[in-house]
């Protein structure tokens, strides 16, 4: 039963992220015409590309404090600088098709740095949850503004699952269901100790700060790199942010290449123009590159860190 859900949700989130980038393409085939017309006058602002890039390099520093202090509130050990490192090299997991090796590589990394076996795979498991259900919030928060354009049903489905991941959240804080939870995972799993609510709290509060950062880092970007790209911060926070979560849940594309791409044009290309919203698509790729290759590199080279 188990492994036949599994592969149920593996189903659906294929096909949305299929979807998604059928809809982009059939856009962009649509109006070839109109994209190759399109000029954009490109204006490089030096001093907006580095904010952009310090800005979602501070908003690392707060998510990792953020995370640090869930596992200390579950009577753990564990300092700054071995949580950064347990974070930041998780995250590369992403770029491996499946998506678990985040989750896997979170929970072997914790426990290498002296963090109990079934702390560290709840832990591991609250690092995602945080970021999909705070984003999924944001995005429901700031999509009637944001997508006003783009039709009632995404305002609609973005609430509905932002009601839905934050019940996931709750479920991590609260005993009952966390046992339920723990009959669906693999027997190998520990069992799960339940996350303090004033800790969780703090953390679900702390991503989404984050989350409005990143949009404030993608409005910056676009300022950096051409005067036409006029986004208001609402808009530019929602299409980061559902371009994130759509490429974190398309499980067999690495780092979401493609679905989150797909979204920036869709959403996008009505406020912009096609071509601008694929190159800005294409530059918020690269943004999120050198950040997460930037905060990763020194860990992978040294042994900082490793342990608290």
């Amino acid at each position: 039963m188990i492994v036949a859900r599994r592969q149920v949700w593996r189903t659906v989130q294929a096909a949305l992220a299929i979807a998604v980038i059928a809809l982009a393409a059939r856009a962009l085939i649509r109006n070839w015409g109109v994209f190759r017309a399109q000029e954009v006058h490109w204006t490089i602002a030096p001093q907006w590309l580095l904010g952009s890039l310090a800005l979602v390099w501070l908003s690392y520093t707060l998510l990792v404090e953020a995370w640090r202090r869930v596992v200390v509130a579950m009577r753990q050990q564990l300092a700054w600088l071995p949580a950064a490192r347990i974070c930041m090299l998780a995250n590369l997991g992403k770029y491996i098709p499946g998506k678990v090796w985040s989750v896997a590589g979170a929970a072997f990394l914790a426990q290498q740095a002296g963090v109990a076996p079934a702390v560290a795979v709840a832990a591991a498991i609250v690092l995602q949850a945080l970021a999909l259900a705070s984003g999924v919030v944001l995005v429901a928060v700031v999509a009637p503004s944001a997508f006003a354009g783009l039709g009632s049903w995404l305002v609609t489905a973005t609430v509905i699952a932002g009601a839905g991941a934050l019940a996931g959240v709750v479920v991590l804080c609260w005993p009952p269901a966390l046992r339920r939870l723990q009959r669906l995972l693999p027997g190998s799993v520990p069992e799960l100790p339940a996350v303090p609510v004033g800790a969780m709290a703090a953390a679900f509060a702390a991503n989404l700060v984050a989350w409005a950062a990143y949009g404030l880092a993608f409005q910056w970007l676009a300022r950096g790199l051409t005067p036409d790209a006029a986004l208001p911060w609402a808009q530019a926070a929602a299409v980061f942010t559902l371009s994130y979560l759509v490429g974190l849940v398309a499980v067999f594309a690495p780092a979401g290449v493609g679905p989150r791409e797909s979204v920036f044009v869709l959403v996008l290309q009505g406020p912009l123009g096609l071509k601008l919203a694929v190159a800005l698509a294409v530059a918020s790729r690269v943004l999120l590159t050198i950040t997460e290759l930037g905060a990763a590199v020194p860990f992978l080279v040294t042994r900082t860190g490793a342990r608290g």
